[in-house]
């Protein structure tokens, strides 16, 4: 059973940073995919980073790439997601998604129904 815990969530000035963080349990390893995602109520939920977690390749939307970084810590199963120069319209819940075993491809990663698990979200607030 997958369990994705997120956090570090919070409020920031525009221009500053974050730091989300989001641990893993349940048999995600190097075979594994995870991905972080946002999403304003009401509104679909936007693909932001995607990582196999065993070559490390990453994938990034265009509306984040240069800004965010996503990185892993094997040891505590954990991936975080660097917000930097962070803007208004970053304000968003922001969700980790994962499946156990798959490799994602530029076509795929941005797809929200080929992720299987999801975390309960944490709140990034740009003011």
């Amino acid at each position: 059973h997958v369990q994705l815990v997120e956090s570090g969530g919070g409020s920031v000035q525009a221009g500053g940073s974050l730091r989300l963080s989001c641990a893993a349990s349940g048999g995600i390893d190097s075979r594994s995919c995870m991905g972080w995602f946002r999403q304003n109520p009401g509104k679909e939920r936007e693909a932001i980073a995607g990582m196999n977690l065993g070559s490390e390749e990453s994938f990034y939307a265009d509306s984040v790439k240069g800004r965010f970084i996503m990185s892993r810590d094997n040891a505590k199963n954990t991936v975080y997601l660097q917000m930097n120069s962070l803007k208004l319209e970053d304000t968003r819940m922001y969700y980790c998604a994962a499946n156990r075993r798959c490799s994602l491809g530029e076509r795929d990663w941005s797809r929200s129904s080929i992720w299987m698990y999801w975390g309960q979200g944490t709140q990034v607030t740009v003011s």
